[in-house]
């Protein structure tokens, strides 16, 4: 039997983050939740990765939280209710107080620590990309300890921050910036993909037919979720963007992934936060790519159909 992967999913959830980490907890060796502001304020992320390992009885998974702003700019993200996931970050389902504590360690020194004690680890950022990106900055060595990044952020298309650039790069670019220029190999899956794969009416349905405690609380969540995003963008159902990155690496056969040069944009007055992805090619002659050499893989196609059928699995384990 082959080895599970160790990998730390770092969060702001959010309800397709609470998505990725009940995959990743069923089919990774998951070291722990680190969580960091973003689909609302760190207080309320924290809050509901603490719910989301309650529900699911996850309480083994530590938790550790990580910041509450940007590296460099003022926080910009919204935490008024009007988006995605409402006031709580986690709307839908009604929300104990969780009685799960957190560490005391702050998600970056968690994060390096970890890196440090396991082999092969693997991170996972589905949020803004602060924590990972200060873990770089104040511990340099922690590029020689990590084996993948794989991403949800960016797009090689349309943005939903912007017309151009995705929550996740945009809420801080300049952390995004540091991950895309540290050497690591990178998976990035992108609103390009993840868009085609919501959870619609009958998907929905299917979960909440489940009936354990925990597909019930799912199909809470993403019912709230699906109406917003049909409000917001005219989707047939909450888009899967999180879980997509855990399942990158779990089964390779979900996603198609090309190499590129991707650079994240910092200066530009309308294009701040784009993921610009050089998919030019490489030139017949050499072989060299035409522009820079290619820094991550980034998603180009998904197979929803293979993904649900994964995700309905895992959930079908939950208490």
């Amino acid at each position: 039997m082959t080895a599970k992967i160790p990998a730390i999913i770092d969060c702001d959830p959010g309800h397709d983050d609470v998505m990725g980490i009940l995959l990743g907890a069923r089919t990774m060796d998951l070291k722990g939740i680190t969580t960091v502001f973003g689909n609302a304020s760190l207080p309320k992320t924290t809050k509901n990765a603490r719910y989301a390992v309650e529900v699911a009885g996850l309480e083994h998974i530590p938790i550790a939280a990580g910041y509450d702003r940007p590296l460099l700019r003022e926080d910009e993200s919204a935490d008024d209710g009007a988006g995605a996931h409402g006031k709580t970050g986690l709307d839908g389902p009604v929300i104990h107080e969780p009685t799960v504590p957190i560490l005391e360690e702050h998600a970056v020194d968690f994060i390096y620590r970890t890196a440090k004690e396991t082999e092969n680890l693997h991170l996972i950022p589905v949020g803004p990309m602060t924590n990972i990106g200060a873990a770089i900055r104040r511990y340099p060595d922690i590029v020689d300890h990590i084996t993948e990044i794989s991403l949800m952020g960016g797009s090689t298309t349309m943005g939903n921050a912007t017309a151009v650039a995705e929550f996740n790069i945009w809420a801080d670019a300049e952390a995004a910036h540091i991950i895309f220029t540290s050497g690591i190999p990178i998976k990035m899956v992108g609103l390009n993909v993840t868009r085609q794969v919501n959870a619609t009416p009958a998907y929905r349905k299917q979960i909440r037919d489940m009936g354990s405690r925990t597909a019930v609380a799912v199909a809470d969540m993403l019912d709230f979720y699906s109406e917003r995003l049909k409000i917001l963008y005219g989707l047939p159902g909450g888009s899967m963007h999180d879980p997509l990155a855990v399942a990158a690496l779990i089964d390779p056969n979900i996603l198609t992934f090309e190499s590129m040069h991707v650079a994240i944009e910092l200066a530009g007055t309308n294009t701040y936060g784009m993921t610009v992805c050089d998919y030019r090619g490489r030139r017949t002659d050499t072989g060299e790519p035409r522009g820079e050499k290619p820094n991550a893989e980034v998603a180009v196609a998904v197979d929803a159909d293979r993904f649900w059928k994964l995700f309905l699995d895992i959930l079908q384990t939950y208490p």
